[in-house]
């Protein structure tokens, strides 16, 4: 296999002036991060900081309704309130050791951006980070905690004004500051080897799940299922189960509106190879190779691409990739937090909406566990939002 690559899909398609630090990255990836000093490190990190492990929770009631076992991978009780943390303490430490005094982030739903801001306080290293406009908007809650974290929130006015563009302006940065800075990138996905270290900085997701499932019901889940923008919390819980065949593995993109001719966030299904962000992989682009905008009801899906081991499992077909629309994954949340007392972000909403599509599908007494990768305090105003639009709509209809 070449490097940096998951079948045909990866790579490093980016300007000779990136090579440099990702270069330097790459070394510091076989020759710092497995060592004893950033591996103690980070499992204390991860233990005392974090509050790993997150636990593995059974939804009595929902299941009573389902007639299957529905078990949530509870990253929203991880610090800061989604999983981006294991990613950017890995990322920060590793900065550290780099000796470089600044780290960089791009991010859509703010959750990323606020894990960096935090990893960046405790850790004593400068933060930036870039952001599209719309999603500054959308998403003041969290531009909030990261200002008040000590981290600078650059809103990118370019293009979509959302996450693609937040990702532009970062390289860009990158660029003119790789010497001080090193780019902590958000999902597993971009030029190699982003897509491999943050996977394997996310997998303890999985590892977790795998060895909770054992210690609760003496068996391997039946089901698991995440959602799917750039993808790192799906990889993070699937990467465990890859090997074991009697897992089926679902990751469950945007459909955004679900209506015909409306933009979406779902590259696998509806898109096709192409080139971005240093990676070749499925986008949401024309037959001329230009970026299509996306949409999705949560900013953390709202990508027209999709890392790269994502796009190999898909095409070599060991893990299915299904869609939610943004009213499906509006239901879901209400239904979650109606039912069991979790309010979930609109983006882990997605997978449960899947699970609650397909409830028909999936066989009586079955065990599905759906990684909840963060907690939806960050979108009550797009939530409030979308009920008085649809309650508006009702009311024209």
């Amino acid at each position: 296999m070449k490097k940096g690559y998951f079948g045909d899909f990866g790579g490093q398609f980016v300007p000779e002036l990136l090579m440099p630090p990702l270069i330097e990255l790459e070394k510091a990836c076989e020759d710092i991060v497995p060592g004893e000093a950033f591996q103690n490190t980070l499992h204390e990190l991860l233990a005392d900081y974090v509050g790993r492990p997150t636990p593995l929770y059974l939804c009595r009631n929902l299941s009573k309704r389902l007639g299957f076992n529905l078990w949530l991978k509870r990253e929203d009780l991880a610090h800061t309130g989604a999983h981006k943390i294991n990613n950017t303490m890995g990322q920060g430490l590793l900065t550290k050791m780099m000796g470089k005094p600044c780290i960089m982030a791009e991010t859509g739903a703010g959750q990323h951006g606020v894990a960096t801001a935090t990893a960046a306080a405790m850790l004593g290293l400068d933060c930036i980070v870039f952001m599209g406009a719309v999603d500054v908007r959308r998403q003041a809650h969290n531009v909030r905690r990261m200002e008040l974290l000590g981290s600078k929130v650059v809103p990118v006015e370019s293009g979509t004004r959302t996450l693609k563009d937040a990702i532009n302006a970062a390289l860009r940065y990158w660029i003119e500051n790789q010497r001080t800075t090193h780019y902590c990138f958000g999902t597993a996905a971009g030029p190699h080897p982003f897509p491999t270290l943050v996977r394997n900085f996310q997998s303890i997701i999985g590892r977790e799940a795998r060895q909770q499932m054992m210690e609760k019901v003496g068996k391997l889940p039946d089901y698991v299922v995440a959602c799917v923008g750039g993808g790192s919390n799906a990889i993070g819980m699937f990467h465990e189960f890859i090997p074991l065949d009697s897992v089926r593995i679902v990751g469950v993109e945007a459909a955004g509106t679900g209506e015909p001719g409306c933009y979406n966030s779902a590259p696998l299904n509806l898109g096709s190879p192409g080139v971005l962000h240093g990676m070749h992989t499925p986008l949401l682009q024309t037959e001329d190779g230009q970026i299509l905008p996306s949409h999705s009801i949560s900013a953390g899906l709202d990508y027209p691409g999709v890392g790269p081991e994502h796009a190999e499992l898909h095409a070599s077909g060991r893990a299915a990739y299904g869609m939610a629309n943004d009213d499906q994954a509006l239901d879901a949340c209400l239904e979650l937090t109606k039912v069991e007392g979790i309010l979930p972000a609109l983006e882990s909403s997605h997978a449960v909406a899947w699970v609650l599509a397909n409830k028909d599908k999936i066989e009586p007494g079955a065990d599905v566990a759906v990684c909840l990768s963060g907690r939806g305090d960050k979108d009550t105003f797009i939530i409030e939002e979308a009920l008085a639009a649809r309650e508006s709509k009702e009311k024209r209809s």
